[in-house]
């Protein structure tokens, strides 16, 4: 039995995005998710998940001094070439190559530094 109240499992992880509608459109089409969510308080939408961690875009919590300058997390994929060329493809400022055939880092249009990782 756990010591702790505080469960050792991770319920979202927020974004910080300066425009809750644009970064729901980007991330939505980069995911290939539908974009016809809620925007929750007219700046929270969550991301939809197949499984896993939540993903949470919130427009209240941006500023420029608190977009991730490394990544706080990763996307899977099961190609990462695959996945290097589609980035490539849909024009996202990728700020690494392939990094020992395992994962590149990217930006988002608001300059948070996200990964895609071969799982």
């Amino acid at each position: 039995m756990s010591s702790s109240p505080i469960l050792s499992q991770i319920g979202g992880i927020f974004i910080p995005v300066s425009s809750i509608e644009q970064a729901r459109d980007w991330y939505c089409d980069i995911l290939g998710v539908p974009a016809d969510g809620d925007i929750l308080f007219g700046h929270l939408y969550i991301l939809p998940a197949n499984e896993g961690i939540d993903l949470i875009l919130d427009s209240k919590i941006f500023t420029g001094d608190n977009v991730f300058q490394a990544p706080a997390f990763q996307f899977k994929t099961h190609d990462i070439k695959e996945a290097y060329d589609y980035m490539k493809s849909k024009q996202v400022e990728l700020t690494t190559e392939i990094m020992y055939d395992q994962w590149f880092n990217f930006k988002d249009p608001d300059g948070n530094q996200l990964m895609i990782c071969k799982c």
